[in-house]
């Protein structure tokens, strides 16, 4: 890939694929970034000589062409190009995502379980990964909704969030949900003070996670929503129903620091209701 500009967008001809060439050429029209479609032929257990491969490959440039068409249907005037690419799914996307602004998919396929390719994606990419769900009307979807816990990470898709709420004129909702009080109850501390003492605290970190948000963004609507009774990913697809974009950071605070996609990010992609992006802190340089 050599433009660092570029929205990708993986087709396997799916519902869910299909969803996200119309999703993303509707972005590409909206940033000014350029689209480029990818297939993905898993040559991995294949030799050269197998004839399956070429018919791999006839059928990978066929889906591309039909892609292309789509998403020139969706966009007439959008900029697109395609690229058959072979290799595992996951290691190709992570490599195409050093050079993409954002990777877009579908949430899955009848081949695949529902999620199975999104958490391989969103754990390998390196720029932010959005997974469409073909089911879903997203046309008439309205609002941002980001969660957050006070991790670098979460502070990231905030930014992330904000941005995309001002740009498009939506109204914003910050959405904080922990359990913590429960546990500590359950397990026979003083229920009244330290209840207290936790919502305390925790709306502290919803404050902070939304601090300065005002002075950027002057016009934008913010909603703080601190949730007690649900989990993390629960509250998320709870708060996100009828939200356009559901904005989540690839990883959180939890103390497994090794894993590439966090159990919140793991969770929501587990059910896909809205458009989902999984953002990342940490970006490779494209140049």
């Amino acid at each position: 890939m050599k433009n660092p500009e570029e929205i990708i967008v993986c087709t396997n001809d799916s519902l869910h694929s299909r969803a996200a060439i119309a999703w993303a050429a509707h972005r590409s029209m909206d940033t000014g970034h350029p689209l480029a479609i990818v297939h993905v032929v898993d040559d991995r257990w294949m030799a050269e000589p197998y004839p399956w491969l070429g018919v791999l490959r006839e059928m990978g440039e066929d889906m591309l062409t039909a892609a292309v068409q789509q998403a020139k249907d969706a966009e007439p005037s959008v900029s697109v190009r395609s690229a058959l690419l072979e290799g595992s799914i996951a290691g190709s996307l992570r490599k195409v995502s050093e050079q993409a602004s954002m990777v877009v998919l579908g949430s899955g396929s009848n081949e695949f379980p529902r999620f199975q390719r999104a958490l391989q994606v969103a754990a390998a990419a390196v720029c932010p990964v959005a997974v469409i769900n073909g089911a879903d009307d997203v046309a008439n979807r309205r609002g941002i909704v980001v969660g957050v816990d006070g991790s670098e990470q979460s502070v990231q898709a905030v930014g992330f969030a904000a941005a995309e709420a001002d740009r498009t004129e939506q109204e914003l909702t910050v959405v904080y949900a922990l359990s913590r009080a429960d546990r500590w109850i359950e397990a026979r501390l003083p229920q009244s003070s330290m209840a207290a003492i936790v919502n305390d605290e925790e709306r502290i970190v919803l404050a902070e996670s939304v601090a300065g948000l005002s002075q950027d963004f002057p016009d934008l609507k913010i909603h703080r929503r601190l949730v007690t009774d649900l989990d993390p990913a629960a509250a998320l697809a709870d708060a996100a129903a009828s939200a356009a974009l559901l904005v989540v950071g690839s990883r959180g605070r939890g103390g497994f620091r090794h894993l590439l996609l966090g159990s919140t990010a793991h969770g929501v992609l587990g059910e896909v209701r809205c458009p989902t992006l999984i953002t990342r802190t940490y970006r490779e340089d494209r140049g």
